[in-house]
């Protein structure tokens, strides 16, 4: 489980949290990518707390929640503030429930986390099947879940029609030199559907033209953002990694809600990044930056290093895309709603339309979460199971 890192206690001092640990995790062969997630939902407080109050007692089968339960736990737990900690158990589990990750081949840690978020969940709902509980949101969707409103109105008759969704984190298209807030923009910008593409009016009984945009009509406790960095070349027949300089705030407010959001005004600070570095998707690595109460620490693998928070400026990405340096860049961004602003209640606002007129009542929302909502533009490319970082 290895020595106390002394340098690091004596980077921290007197900042040293009570209670609080940091332990790099041994890299088992291209499992950059699992270290580095679970990184940032260690650091994820919400998370945690859920994840070690889980089981009251251990499971007949071994699971991977139960083995991530057993990963924190050990942590937590550790005589020793700071250390490397080998997750043996979780990797073994890990390779057992997926085929995909049973190899020593390169993996994508947004493709991860989306596995474990969900198969934690489906866990969860399983067990509450077993007890006879009547179905209801699990604490990883109470965490994690925001939703979508689809809204389309008809050019012709003026309906709107709404479709909520919806989703653990959104996949965000990027561009050069530009902000998180205007990729965010361009995710919910107006599109015309025209030509081949018209919308079928349900109230016209035609196809007409349409206009179709995405707001967020519930925002999460953890607002978590995949830059969709890794685009496929269809003359190339590949994925190109792109570099692009993207501004991230260390604080978050969305301005791309429905008019009946559940709070508009919630205001989010930045906890952590999930960095790529490389310069492609077929080969590099990934490092986990985290915020722990108020200072920033660098997890690369079974290093732990203490950084000054204007260091996080150096994963914005390359204001010069032809210029081999930047290549690590943030990857999936984790923000948490301020305890000091306005609390996120359920959603329970009364049904607003949206401002043309006859609208028609949105759709109930599924309980089952099973992937991100993907950017306006269309699916996320996500690059293959075996073609991303170590």
């Amino acid at each position: 489980m290895g020595g106390a890192s002394s340098q690091l206690e004596r980077d921290i001092g007197n900042e040293f949290p009570l209670n609080e640990h940091y332990y790099g995790l041994i890299n088992f062969g291209n499992t950059c990518y699992c270290n580095s997630v679970l990184q940032a939902l260690f650091y994820c407080r919400p998370f945690r707390d859920k994840v070690l109050r889980y089981p009251l007692e251990k499971p007949r089968k071994e699971t991977l929640l139960y083995c991530l339960h057993d990963l924190f736990s050990s942590i937590t737990s550790q005589k020793k503030k700071t250390g490397v900690f080998a997750p043996k158990k979780f990797i073994s589990r890990l390779r057992k429930e997926n085929e995909n990750y049973n190899n020593f081949l390169q993996q994508d840690a947004h493709e991860f986390l989306n596995f474990l978020l969900n198969t934690v969940a489906d866990l969860l709902r399983s067990e509450e099947a077993d007890d006879g509980t009547t179905e209801k949101p699990t604490w990883v969707q109470e965490i994690f879940e925001g939703i979508i409103t689809n809204e389309t109105r008809c050019l012709t008759c003026e309906t709107v029609s709404c479709k909520d969704e919806p989703f653990l984190d959104l996949s965000v298209d990027i561009e050069q030199n530009t902000s998180l807030n205007h990729c965010l923009r361009s995710f919910s910008s107006t599109e015309t559907l025209m030509g081949a593409q018209k919308y079928f009016c349900e109230a016209c009984c035609s196809k007409q033209e349409a206009q179709k945009r995405m707001r967020i009509k519930k925002q999460p406790k953890i607002l978590a953002l995949h830059l969709k960095r890794f685009k496929y070349i269809e003359n190339d027949n590949r994925y190109k990694k792109l570099t692009y300089r993207v501004v991230f705030p260390l604080e978050l407010r969305l301005f791309i809600t429905s008019e009946n959001a559940n709070n508009p005004e919630c205001l989010y600070s930045l906890i952590s990044v999930v960095v790529h570095c490389g310069n492609g998707p077929n080969k590099g690595h990934y490092i986990c930056a985290v915020k722990s109460h108020d200072f920033w620490l660098i997890f690369d693998d079974d290093v732990v290093e203490k950084v000054d928070e204007k260091s996080i400026e150096d994963f914005f990405g390359n204001e010069n895309p032809r210029n081999s340096n930047g290549l690590e860049v943030g990857y999936i961004l984790f923000y948490e709603a301020m305890e000091n602003d306005t609390a996120l209640h359920p959603y329970s606002a009364p049904p607003h339309p949206p401002p043309p007129s006859r609208a028609t009542p949105s759709n109930s929302v599924p309980s089952r979460t099973s992937n991100s909502v993907p950017s306006r533009s269309g699916p996320s490319h996500s690059v293959a199971s075996n073609s991303l970082a170590s």
